[in-house]
């Protein structure tokens, strides 16, 4: 394919309330990646994406979006949703194994580059996003 990497791109993909948009976040974000021949990135990116959409549809209430930005090499997934309140922290690794919930964050941050959260406005009344990033050597 003969797609510039290098060219800076961004998507949103707005997605009802519903764990069926889970699956269509994960396939879109692994056509979006490979259209744009950053394949490598496929696997991490999907955990990633699966984990922050999956949160934001369990834990809110209302419409969330999938939002993937590429950029000078490094990728970023984010999931939007209507509900102010920051994350539950991610737990320890050493703990994963007892849990059978709540795992999501802490597989970002072991798998992720970089990661966070922010209000998308001073009070809050915009919702948040959670988002982490991927570099291109991932």
């Amino acid at each position: 394919m003969s797609e510039n990497v290098d060219e800076p791109w961004e998507y949103c993909l707005c997605i009802p309330n519903d764990l069926r948009a889970v699956t269509i976040s994960r396939r879109t974000l692994r056509l979006i990646l490979t259209m744009h021949g950053l394949i490598r990135l496929v696997d991490t990116a999907e955990l990633l994406a699966t984990e922050l959409i999956s949160n934001a549809v369990r834990h809110t209430k209302g419409p969330a979006a999938l939002r993937v930005r590429w950029s000078a090499g490094v990728l970023r997934i984010g999931a939007w949703d209507a509900d102010p309140a920051p994350p539950e922290p991610p737990v320890a690794l050493e703990r994963l194994h007892d849990m059978e919930e709540g795992r999501g964050l802490a597989l970002v941050r072991a798998c992720a580059d970089l990661w966070g959260w922010q209000p998308l406005s001073k009070d809050g009344d915009r919702g948040k996003v959670v988002w982490c990033e991927l570099g291109a050597a991932a």
